[in-house]
């Protein structure tokens, strides 16, 4: 769904887009990802289309000309938040990985498997026990989840690897970023530590509206509600909006790191 958010807002002109145009933009490009992912996405043994086509450039064309630069989509609800870290490393030579492990839930399943001290993971909160469903609880087959690391190779030759833990914050974090960063020139680590925002709900609440963190411009959050969304103030630096990452490897081999000050998390070369 990353994909398919950067696919639509690379049709908005995000170059110059202010604050308030970013984030409305990007969200409700996030809207129109996740209605593609609740209908489509699940084992992919059980999906019925070639995954691919969502990406065609027609496709993501269609639904960039459905946004509204005026007006809010409605929004339904999220999948909400699990346990997750990202990590990424790059070495010497441009070898670049993006990592992330999830349990899901604090505890995982609650299940530790004996002898070992590994607490067993509990994707399996996200099948569904509704028979027909897209996400039926099936023998042998995958339950739905959220991760997706992100890496990048850029026009310019450079290589960026970048993400964050969150549960349906992951894409919109990355859709931030990378936005922030590639496209509208902001260095790397403000890009990380500029003001974000989570579309749906947050660990432990039942609330699936546009939350911001509350240092963002007055004048970004005024324009958001009067283009129709449901905002709620966060506090400054919430690690509601996750804790994001981002390597960058310029073409004259240097690299550049930054972390989230959200997070216990940092940025080191060795």
């Amino acid at each position: 769904m990353s994909l398919a958010i950067l696919g639509i807002t690379d049709r908005l002109n995000m170059a110059e887009a202010d604050e308030a145009q970013t984030v409305h933009r990007i969200v409700e490009a996030t809207k129109k990802a996740f209605a593609l992912r609740d209908k489509h996405i699940t084992d992919p043994r059980h999906i019925d289309i070639d995954v691919q086509n969502l990406l065609d450039a027609e496709h993501l064309s269609t639904l960039a000309a459905q946004i509204d630069d005026q007006q809010a989509a409605p929004w339904g609800t999220g999948r909400g938040p699990g346990d997750t870290v990202w990590m990424g490393v790059m070495d010497s030579s441009g070898l670049a990985v993006s990592f992330i492990q999830s349990i899901y839930h604090e505890f995982g399943s609650g299940v530790v498997l004996p002898g070992t001290g590994i607490t067993w993971q509990n994707r399996g909160a996200a099948f569904s026990l509704q028979p027909g469903h897209l996400l039926a609880l099936e023998p042998g087959k995958q339950p739905f989840h959220t991760l997706n690391p992100a890496a990048a190779r850029l026009k310019d030759g450079r290589t960026m690897v970048y993400g964050s833990m969150g549960g349906d914050g992951q894409p919109q974090t990355q859709a931030a970023i990378f936005t922030r960063h590639v496209i509208q020139g902001q260095p790397l680590q403000q890009a990380v530590s500029a003001p974000r925002w989570l579309l749906g709900r947050t660990w432990g609440q039942s609330s699936d509206s546009l939350k911001l963190e509350a240092r963002i411009a007055p004048e970004t959050l005024a324009q958001l509600r009067l283009l129709g969304h449901e905002v709620e103030l966060l506090p400054d630096f919430s690690e509601v909006v996750g804790h994001a990452g981002a390597i960058v490897r310029h073409n004259n081999g240097m690299l550049e790191g930054a972390f989230d000050p959200r997070s216990n998390g940092s940025a080191a070369g060795f």
